[in-house]
């Protein structure tokens, strides 16, 4: 099947997590966005379906939002989920805590709206990241550590935590430095996917977009004392 994927075309963002697993496979798809004569078409689409934000994909008729709910879609279809429906609803679950932990580090330099710049909201900002830094990014590690990292066989959950685990390094150095030391598991997932064959030559790739300053993941300095 042809896959079209919808998403802003600057940023890596939530779509990373779809365009990684579909990269990994192999899979034939558009980045509609990221081509020239197709840009328009993303406000198109968001202008005329029922969906409420980007990433969303069209597999043939259907088109679907909600980065995690399109991976529990493509999983089966890519050889990156397991064959029984009760293994696929758990591997759901780890999928949707690892979009509760994206949702988190977003807020960390957007504590109080999205609609206004970092600079409006540093004050909070510099709170919700300590707290971040010294609560919740240490939870949601030792989480997946117990529980996923032991894992061999890759899904797209192990894919999504390879991303996490870039976008944090690049986000909170010093603090991944220091909390990394607690995951030597996950270390080695990230690891392990980094070398998979279609997925470093991805990495590689210009289709791979650095992280920056206008995505999820963000380094600012004051927010990783």
């Amino acid at each position: 099947m042809k896959y079209e994927l919808f998403y802003w075309p600057e940023i890596q963002g939530r779509g990373e997590f779809v365009r990684l697993a579909l990269e990994d496979a192999g899979s034939s798809y558009l980045d509609v966005a990221r081509e020239s004569t197709q840009q328009g078409r993303l406000l198109q689409e968001l202008s005329t379906e029922h969906v409420f934000a980007p990433p969303f994909l069209r597999a043939g008729k259907l088109l679907l939002a909600q980065t995690a709910n399109i991976l529990h879609f493509l999983g089966p279809q890519l050889g990156l989920a397991p064959a029984s429906d009760g293994a696929r609803a758990k591997l759901h679950q780890e999928q949707l805590t690892i979009m509760d932990w994206v949702a988190e580090v977003h807020d960390t330099h957007h504590p109080i709206a999205s609609s206004l710049y970092y600079e409006d909201q540093l004050p909070e900002a510099k709170r919700r990241a300590a707290l971040f830094r010294k609560e919740r990014l240490p939870k949601f590690l030792s989480y997946f550590e117990a529980g996923v990292a032991p894992r061999r066989r890759v899904t797209y959950v192990e894919l999504s935590l390879f991303q996490m685990l870039e976008g944090l390094r690049y986000a909170f150095p010093r603090a991944m430095r220091r909390l990394e030391r607690r995951c030597p598991g996950l270390v080695a997932l990230h690891d392990r996917v980094r070398e998979r064959p279609r997925l470093a030559a991805y990495l590689a790739s210009e289709r791979r977009l650095p992280f920056n300053q206008a995505g999820i993941f963000r380094h600012y300095p004051e927010l990783d004392r």
